[in-house]
């Protein structure tokens, strides 16, 4: 009689600062999932973005986590982690591939990123391991040039996926100033996640 295997984990990480998170990192989430059959992804919050110390402010990362758990309520398959606001300080990718890949052994790891941030990972740190512990999902949009997946492209040591995604203009940097000038975030961000900014009073000393 033939021995019954159970099917891999696999999980997504999509990351960032979520300063705030908006529909469209929502819309790359369930999209990232249905069509890669991810069985969760994680929406990694984090602590201190390096990408952004000394760039701008940045929202304490317990608020912003709060807020992306607000946003995420109800949404089947899709999860805040806390994982890099736990473990405190810079907030390296790396870092936390390793602590998942110790937290769920055997897992298969799903690092989805835009397509915009293809250029910049060999300035990760450490990303030689990140390269060898996760396949790449790199996001589309309808009217932008994709990415090239093959051996002359950007990506041609990883391996990569890439998905479509609606297009859909958010800025989060315009989000910051639409909520600091009172005027509205509907249909922009979820209606949980308001209700969270504004009972924290988020984005209002950004006048």
């Amino acid at each position: 009689m033939p021995v019954a295997y159970a099917a891999r984990v696999r999980i997504g990480l999509l990351g960032g600062t979520f300063d705030p998170i908006h529909v469209g990192h929502l819309v790359a989430a369930v999209n990232a999932r249905a069509a890669l059959g991810l069985d969760r992804v994680l929406m990694v919050v984090a602590n201190e973005p390096w990408q952004k110390v000394g760039e701008r402010p940045v929202t304490p990362a317990e608020d912003r986590l709060a807020v992306v758990r607000a946003a995420v309520a109800g949404t089947t398959g899709v999860e805040a982690s806390a994982i890099e606001v736990e473990r405190g300080g810079v907030s390296y990718t790396a870092d936390t591939v390793e602590e998942l890949r110790g937290r769920h052994a055997g897992a298969e790891l799903f690092l989805v990123v835009g397509a915009d941030v293809v250029a910049g990972l060999d300035t990760w740190e450490r990303v030689d391991a990140v390269r060898a512990a996760v396949t790449l999902v790199v996001v589309n949009r309808p009217g932008s040039r994709p990415v090239d997946l093959g051996p002359s492209g950007p990506v041609a040591t990883w391996r990569a996926v890439a998905i479509e995604i609606p297009a859909l203009e958010i800025s989060s940097t315009d989000l910051r100033e639409r909520a600091a000038g009172g005027r509205p975030l509907d249909y922009l961000v979820p209606d949980a996640a308001v209700r969270v900014i504004r009972e924290r009073g988020l984005y209002a000393a950004w006048r």
